[in-house]
């Protein structure tokens, strides 16, 4: 069995994952209504796997697919302006071979990189509740474990950060409540983890309002590759 494969068996089961009987139905309302633009295009309609490099040494965590994004393309940050955003970020600071995602079958490869998410279902509003962020933890927590190469870990958003130390506190690495704040830049050595990067999220909202520019995103995986590629390691 080589390292992709239970990986790989991971994201069929989480494709097959029906936890979230609110999620499931909106994400199937979606597919089956759609967007204008998308109306002659199959929508994927269900949860969506994480993506990228099984021998990855940094992990992002974001929040959920976009209900037109992720959720019609299958593959996490592919299809909408987040991912352009994200994606052009890993491809500058030498994650990506391209900078660019727009579907499952465009060609983009990961390199010491895994792209993953909070939550696996896209929400309504981009709200996934408590619960529902909770039913989607196990797996987080699967690919973690998996992943036993990570060196640190990037989250974008609150909700991201919030779900990837809910796992440390499961953990017992950090304490309830804890002490790590969420801001843009943060950086938190672990003992027992991988070094935590906090990182504002690349949705429209914060993108189009400047609250995030490509170059403070760009900061941030610059951040991450200090670590995951040290002087000395390829």
């Amino acid at each position: 069995m080589t390292p992709a494969d239970p990986l790989r068996l991971l994201g069929v089961e989480i494709a097959a994952c029906a936890r979230c009987p609110r999620l499931c139905a909106w994400c199937a309302e979606v597919a089956r209504v759609k967007r204008r633009a998308y109306r002659d295009e199959e929508y994927w309609g269900r949860p969506v796997a994480g993506f990228g490099d099984p021998a990855a040494r940094m992990l992002v965590v974001g929040l959920a697919p976009g209900a037109h994004g992720a959720n019609r393309t299958g593959r996490v940050f592919t299809g909408d302006s987040s991912g352009d955003f994200l994606y052009r970020a890993l491809h500058e600071t030498g994650y990506a071979n391209q900078p660019t995602s727009t579907h499952a079958g465009d060609g983009l490869q990961l390199t010491g990189a895994w792209v993953s998410a909070a939550a696996r279902c896209a929400p309504p509003d981009n709200r996934p509740t408590p619960e529902e962020l909770a039913n989607c933890r196990t797996f987080l927590r699967r690919e973690l474990e998996l992943l036993r190469q990570l060196r640190v870990v990037v989250a974008l958003g609150r909700i991201g950060f919030e779900a990837y130390l809910a796992l440390l506190r499961e953990r017992g690495i950090i304490a309830a409540p804890s002490a790590l704040k969420f801001a843009h830049g943060a950086e938190y050595a672990l003992p027992g983890a991988p070094v935590l990067i906090a990182s504002y999220h690349p949705s429209r909202q914060n993108t189009q309002t400047g609250r995030l520019t490509a170059g403070m995103l760009r900061g941030v995986f610059e951040q991450a590759r200090a670590h995951t590629h040290p002087a000395g390691l390829a």
